[in-house]
């Protein structure tokens, strides 16, 4: 039965067999043990709330991504607006540029055409000025080959002037 039920000695020297492990253990490896686990502690929250920092970061860097590409796109939206707007404007402007180009061309032309017309009016009007005094000429060469002829057409002449 001694091995079931222990003896006293047996418990005595267990129990100082245990207080003196106890006691070395707290004197030597306790504190080392507790002060490695109290820096293995820190160094985990410390890798945690540096985590949880850098994932704010993140989470602001991504906010401010979106808000520059947000930008970037009314930039990129208002500059082909304008250059749109430049387009039309230029088509515009061309537009108006021709239209006035062939506004004028066409008064000169018309002009010109005028001015050929009068040019050829009045070429044609000398000419026949010129071919009704040659044609006149002639007559009266003809007809006021004497004296007496010529003195009747000057008497016809002169009772026209006194009557206009």
């Amino acid at each position: 039965m001694e091995l079931v039920t222990p003896g006293i000695g047996l418990i005595f020297w267990q129990t100082i067999t245990f207080v003196l492990v106890l006691f070395l253990l707290s004197k030597f490896a306790w504190r080392p043990i507790m002060a490695s686990l109290r820096e293995r502690e820190q160094s985990i929250e410390s890798a945690l709330s540096m985590a949880e920092r850098a994932k704010l970061e993140m989470q602001a860097l991504k906010a401010d991504n979106e808000k520059l590409l947000q930008e970037a796109r009314v930039e990129r939206d208002r500059i082909l607006k304008e250059a749109v707007d430049n387009g039309r404007a230029i088509v515009e402007d061309a537009k108006n540029r021709a239209s006035a180009e062939s506004t004028r061309i066409f008064a000169q032309a018309k002009d010109e055409i005028e001015n050929e017309k009068k040019a050829a009016l009045a070429e044609v009007k000398n000419v026949a000025a010129t071919v009704s005094i040659e044609i006149a000429e002639r007559i009266l060469k003809h007809e006021l080959r004497d004296t007496n002829s010529q003195q009747a057409l000057v008497q016809d002449y002169l009772k026209d002037l006194k009557l206009n």
